[in-house]
């Protein structure tokens, strides 16, 4: 009998990392994480867990001992302190796989590419990017790329903007109030304008798929996510069909309030510097992904709506569901 495969998940709790968890799971895999606390309530009892910190190397490589994938999905809660904790967490992620002799897992962003690569990026579009945290998205990949030459394996997979029932702040939550029943949204670029959308479940899924592909893959390895490439009008419209609301009211996002508050409140300050990325279509060529694994996962736009709103509490449990998915 074939020994199970492990992963350690570094941000299990959150929206990448446990959509990841999820579909590593359901392959049969042995899944392990690392939280501050593994006493808490509401953990997952599949999962094993591991009481420890990201930003403790010692932490991070006790936790990795005998595992064959580490998911690096971990990030400071509200973009707090990022430029300070963001690069010395996958620093130890990576000292970790070295030790451990497994591969890297980074869920990308497309924060690292400037207005010049736009509106369709691929693997090796150029990186220039306008915002402190583009920047550091380009040194976690390049870090990993670096380590690829002592033999660290990493795989990347860039995404468009993340949305599903578990994820955390994103730019799907800000269109809605979460907690509340949708009585507006707001949507924050030109609505006639494609935009890249990634759902979570189905990000997982792709992880896990690639994982299974193990023996075909580089040292060093990066692939794009197509996900919902749409423009603004559909997300809205899904967004209504799922409330069972047609004249629910699709506003323009605040960004004046986001530039007043930026001084004060880091997510604003994040948010407004994202806007660039907005004011043209966005799209990311998926053609090597395909090609490699034959399609992509792909849940409809109503059914990936609908789930994500009820996880944002946004629609009770006892509401129906969409006509189409």
């Amino acid at each position: 009998m074939n020994k199970p495969r492990i992963a350690l998940i570094l941000g299990a709790t959150g929206g990448a990392g446990g959509e990841i968890a999820a579909a590593l799971l359901r392959r049969g895999w042995e899944v392990r994480a690392l939280v501050r606390n593994a006493a808490q309530p509401r953990l997952s009892t599949d999962i094993e867990w591991r009481t420890g910190d990201a930003m403790n190397a010692a932490d991070v490589t006790q936790a990795a001992r005998g595992v064959d994938v580490i998911v690096h999905a971990v990030n400071p809660p509200g973009y707090r302190d990022w430029h300070k904790l963001v690069l010395p967490m996958l620093d130890n992620t990576i000292a970790a796989a070295r030790t451990a002799g497994a591969r890297i897992v980074l869920p990308g962003t497309v924060y690292n590419y400037g207005p010049d690569a736009l509106p369709l990026l691929r693997e090796d579009s150029p990186q220039h990017p306008l915002t402190r945290k583009g920047a550091i998205r380009v040194e976690l990949e390049r870090r990993l790329q670096q380590a690829s030459a002592d033999g660290v394996r990493s795989l990347i997979l860039r995404c468009g903007d993340f949305f599903g029932p578990h994820a955390g702040n994103n730019w799907f939550a800000a269109m809605v109030k979460p907690g509340q029943p949708a009585h507006s949204m707001s949507y924050p670029g030109e609505r006639e304008l494609r935009h890249a959308w990634a759902y979570l479940p189905d990000v997982g899924e792709t992880v896990a798929r690639l994982l299974e592909r193990e023996n075909e893959l580089a040292v060093f390895e990066r692939f794009h996510f197509a996900g919902h490439w749409i423009d603004g009008n559909a997300m809205t419209d899904a967004v209504r069909r799922a409330v069972d609301n047609p004249t629910l009211p699709a506003r323009a996002f605040p960004w004046w309030l986001a530039t007043l508050a930026s001084p004060f409140v880091t997510l604003f300050r994040e948010l407004r510097e994202m806007r660039y990325l907005w004011r043209q279509p966005l799209q990311l060529d998926n053609g090597r992904l395909v090609a490699f694994l034959g399609s992509e996962p792909h849940t409809g736009l109503d059914r990936a709506v609908e789930t994500t709103l009820r996880g944002l509490r946004c629609i009770s449990a006892a509401a129906g569901s969409p006509a189409s998915t």
